[in-house]
């Protein structure tokens, strides 16, 4: 059963499979999030999910069973 992932700052919804990898959901929503060794060891790709204390690495990391996943880009000021 899809659930709703959404990203921000950018305020952009997609819908997901539970277990899909998150850097593909971000991807196919036209999210950009940096990556680096997409394997989770550069920690460039770390986002924070809400409800979880700590960043996540987007590229290990997948998409919850919650009704709602919210993420929060870490974005670098210009």
């Amino acid at each position: 059963m899809p659930v709703t992932v959404l990203f921000l700052p950018d305020k952009v919804t997609v819908s997901a499979q539970p277990g899909e990898p998150l850097l593909n959901v971000a991807e196919r929503a036209g999210i950009t999030i940096p990556t680096g060794c997409l394997r989770g060891a550069c920690f460039i790709c770390r986002v924070a999910v809400e409800g979880q204390d700590n960043p996540v690495r987007a590229c290990i990391s997948t998409v919850s069973s919650d009704d709602l996943s919210v993420v929060h880009r870490y974005v670098t000021p210009s």
